[in-house]
């Protein structure tokens, strides 16, 4: 088995996820290797959207930004950020897949700033389109580094809502019933949502990662299944596409 770090487990793991069939809007990064993969490997049926516009793209390689020339490659069309966003109210977009500085056990997304909102320690860059996203298409799908700092207690800002304070919380503030965060994929595990409280649900665990280990990557408490199996390992073939295909330059993926 050829020797893989735990960008590229993430990446795979979150590439499986994709139907095909289904549709993503994706940023650049991580997520967009994800979908680029799942297009290659197992979902080659996978719509891919971009929030400047691209519709459908066959990405040659990793786009450098949502509106690089390559997010509009062999697409169904070039469309506009207004026309991406109205697919996405009208209930056409399966998955939002997204990253962020920090989240809590609720889903929701912080990529704002750390600290006071008006004496922040760290401004980010902010939305983007990720609230409108996360708020409209049906689930959410995250990516993201574990450890204490990014999973916390509660989110410094809400940028991106995930389920707020708990079930039925979205509904009240006006967003579209049935939408809300879906899967969380770290280097650690794999982590859903569970249907009573919508707080964090641990779904697998990463090859040689114990429990204790991600309880210390965590600012809160997990809810731990009786039976967590663990995650299937990158195959070769997964691997030698990431690596030769969808990302060369290793802009994201870095080195094994």
């Amino acid at each position: 088995m050829t020797a893989y770090n735990t960008t590229e487990l993430m990446i795979c793991l979150a590439a499986r996820s994709l139907e095909d069939g289904s549709t993503v809007v994706v940023g650049t990064g991580a997520p967009c290797a994800a979908a680029m993969l799942a297009q290659r490997v197992s979902a080659p049926g996978l719509m891919i959207m971009f929030e400047a516009g691209g519709v459908g793209a066959k990405l040659p390689t990793m786009p450098i930004s949502v509106g690089d020339s390559r997010t509009f490659h062999l697409g169904l069309y070039a469309g506009s950020m207004a026309e991406i966003m109205e697919a996405c109210s009208r209930g056409m977009v399966d998955y939002a897949f997204l990253g962020g500085a920090q989240i809590d056990p609720y889903g929701n997304l912080n990529s704002t700033v750390i600290g006071d909102h008006d004496r922040p320690k760290t401004r980010l860059p902010g939305s983007g389109g990720a609230n409108d996203l996360a708020s409209l298409c049906w689930r959410t799908m995250m990516i993201m580094p574990q450890d204490a700092r990014r999973f916390v207690p509660r989110v410094d800002f809400v940028t991106t809502p995930g389920y707020l304070t708990g079930r039925g919380a979205r509904e009240r503030a006006g967003l579209p019933p049935g939408t809300g965060p879906h899967k969380v994929v770290t280097d650690l595990c794999v982590i859903g949502f569970d249907e009573e409280t919508c707080r964090m649900r641990v779904e697998r665990t990463h090859p040689g990662v114990t429990r204790e280990a991600i309880a210390a990557a965590t600012g809160f408490e997990l809810i731990w299944p009786d039976d967590v199996p663990v995650s299937e390992a990158p195959t070769d073939d997964e691997l030698r596409i990431l690596r030769d295909e969808v990302d060369p330059y290793r802009y994201i993926i870095g080195r094994a």
